[in-house]
């Protein structure tokens, strides 16, 4: 689920933070550049782990800053197809379910990946039909679910004003599955 990912990466320091020692501006600005952002195919970014080397220093003629080639190694959040992991029912809706892992919620799971056979009651809310006793999928309910994929959509050129907003990292999940779906249903 979290993975070391190096990249090179050229960093622009400003004037300003040249007064700081070396290490913790450019920590800092690393921070600024990557943390909460997702990088096409690495996944999420949680963390700025360290600097593994530092060339240039070289100053820009005119606005002062001194940029550098860093190489560093990012704490990425990006699940591997297949893995099993544990979150939270965010949304139910007629395409299926949203799920949440608190620092990440653009987790779905459509209505053919749910236990089956399953209908969506009067409240909006999935169940689970199981020998003709239903099992619902309540909001804020703890799951264990399935990673099916991950994409990175492209960035859209216009977004119309009431589409959902653009999410650059989504991941299409399943419940349907012994072991899967609401923790509490495979308790004792």
């Amino acid at each position: 689920m979290f993975h070391l990912s190096k990249i090179r990466h050229t960093l622009h320091l400003n004037p300003q933070l040249l007064g700081l020692p070396l290490i913790d501006a450019m920590k800092g600005e690393l921070e600024m550049q990557f943390l909460d952002k997702v990088i096409a195919n690495l996944g999420l970014c949680i963390s700025v782990y360290d600097i593994l080397s530092i060339d240039g220093g070289f100053i820009s003629p005119g606005d002062g800053c001194s940029t550098y080639e860093v190489v560093i190694r990012l704490v990425m959040f990006r699940p591997l197809v297949g893995e099993i992991l544990i979150g939270k029912i965010e949304e139910s809706n007629d395409d299926g379910l949203r799920l949440s892992l608190g620092f990440f919620n653009d987790i779905y799971v459509p209505v053919l990946q749910l236990q089956q056979p399953c209908k969506r009651g009067d409240d909006g809310i999935w169940q689970w039909d199981y020998n003709s006793e239903y099992f619902p999928l309540d909001l804020n309910e703890e799951v264990n679910f399935q990673v099916i994929s991950v994409k990175y959509p492209p960035i859209p050129v216009k977004q119309e004003a009431n589409s959902k907003p653009f999410a650059p990292m989504e991941i299409v999940a399943g419940i349907r599955g012994d072991g899967l779906g609401v923790a509490s249903w495979w308790e004792d």
